[in-house]
């Protein structure tokens, strides 16, 4: 009875401090986002290569967010 009280306080504890971890990912500073957005208008979808000219930032959190923000269903 112990083990399913503790599987279930860790599945929810894991998943709020994973979406703490992923939001604060995804905050950009102005710079960065006036660079995402020129750098994307020049080579496109080339992550990787924006990603070179931002420290600190990988190309799949720069996906991510741009995908998040300027990504369009249509």
């Amino acid at each position: 009875m112990a083990d399913s009280q503790h599987s279930s306080s860790d599945e929810t504890f894991g998943f709020s401090r994973e979406e703490t971890s992923q939001e604060s990912k995804l905050e950009f500073s102005e710079d960065e986002e006036t660079l995402i957005i020129r750098m994307f208008n020049l080579v496109g979808e080339r992550w990787s290569l924006i990603a070179g000219r931002i420290p600190g930032r990988t190309a799949e959190e720069i996906e991510k967010y741009w995908n998040t923000r300027y990504s369009t269903s249509e």
